[in-house]
């Protein structure tokens, strides 16, 4: 036995003028036309209370501005705060009378029926879903399985949300969708975003706003199926009707979130870039790393002066002039330290593996002395780093 349909969601919408009855001495067209009106007065009538209502709590926050402008200006100046005080206290009861009604506001919103003119679709039209030609997501996904879910669909469909990203207008990226309702889902909106975030990174911002349009239509479309509970595929028409057909408040609200998702995409790919730098100096000082796990940048550059411009110069016999001048300990922390970085090699030729007679005339030697080719390599090697 087929489960019974539940009609809950339809007991608050008012829709149907000419399935009334209607006494039949009453002329029903005349009837039909003034419901018509009052609804459109009504309507007429909440979005200049809104309007109002917004206005008011412009001028509430010019008017904090000021005041707190003020308070600062004699708090500085060690002035007498009491005086402010009456004028803080209209000031807060003015902004709980506002925070009352924008509270009741919202909630007679909530429950007002819905009537014909809240409906964005079309009387004679409808969206059908062929099971057969689209695809159905699985529900109650494990997070492993919505990331495979998401490679397999990309792979699948990327070229079809890249062209969807492209279009230009309502009526193109209308006819694309009902051509490829498997498109509308949260696997499409969430490749865009990443899109959109990999153009601001590439420095393609032009482009990117272009596509975050695309998104944040996709994105309205799944916010709507949420609102109403039905199949995202079912409200592509509805989305667009009223895009055509809405008030000023609405599409004003489409631009509002539009610009505050392209910020987030901003803020996003800066952080990625940076991220991205950070990682390659932290890849590059790895790969500088000496023996004792030092950066000779790093060493280079906490080395004394006169340090520096024996290697900067590659004169050895200089360096060994500065290091015998300086404090033993002293001299002896800086020469572990160039070793550990790689800028000084001693016994280098026992290091290369030269013949017995060539480490022999190195351990007869001074380490340092013996060196001087790869104390050069390792001069050179900084500088190409620098």
């Amino acid at each position: 036995m087929a489960k019974p349909m539940n009609y809950d969601k339809w007991k608050k919408i008012e829709v149907s003028d000419d399935e009334d009855d209607v006494h039949p001495n009453i002329d029903t067209p005349s009837l039909f036309r003034w419901r018509h009106q009052a609804r459109i007065e009504r309507r007429e009538q909440r979005f200049e209370d809104q309007k109002e209502h917004e206005k008011k709590f412009k001028e509430i926050m010019e008017r904090r501005k000021k005041f707190d402008e003020k308070y600062k200006k004699l708090e500085n100046d060690k002035g007498d705060l009491s005086t402010l005080k009456s004028e803080k206290e209209a000031l807060e009861k003015e902004e709980g009378q506002w925070k009352e009604k924008d509270a009741d506001m919202k909630k007679q919103e909530r429950l007002r029926p819905l009537d014909v003119d809240d409906l964005t679709h079309e009387g004679k039209s409808k969206t059908s879903i062929n099971k057969k030609v689209t695809e159905e997501r699985p529900t109650n996904m494990t997070e492993e399985e919505q990331a495979e879910y998401y490679k397999k669909f990309i792979e699948k469909h990327k070229a079809d949300v890249k062209k969807y990203g492209m279009f230009r207008n309502y009526d193109d990226t209308q006819k694309f969708l009902e051509d490829h309702l498997e498109l509308v889902c949260e696997e499409t909106a969430n490749y865009l975003v990443v899109w959109c975030i990999d153009l601001e990174m590439e420095e393609k911002h032009s482009l990117m706003e272009h596509v975050s349009h695309q998104t944040m239509i996709m994105q309205f479309i799944l916010e709507l199926s949420k609102t109403l509970k039905i199949d995202p595929r079912q409200c592509v028409r509805p989305f667009f009707q009223r895009m055509k057909t809405a008030d000023e408040q609405y599409k004003q609200g489409f631009v509002d979130e539009l610009n505050a998702f392209r910020e987030r995409v901003q803020t996003r790919a800066k952080q990625k870039v940076a991220d991205a730098v950070k990682q390659y100096e932290e890849e590059e000082r790895q790969k500088r790393l000496g023996p004792g796990g030092l950066d000779p940048i790093e060493v280079m550059e906490s080395l004394p002066k006169e340090l520096q411009e024996c290697f900067e110069s590659r004169d050895i016999s200089k360096l060994q002039e500065v290091l015998s001048k300086l404090p033993r300990e002293e001299a002896a922390q800086h020469l572990d330290r160039c070793i550990k970085s790689g800028l000084w090699i001693p016994n280098a030729k026992d290091a290369e593996g030269d013949d017995e007679e060539d480490a022999k005339h190195d351990d007869e030697t001074d380490e340092t002395v013996g060196s001087e080719d790869k104390v050069t390599q390792g001069v050179e090697k900084l500088q190409v780093e620098k």
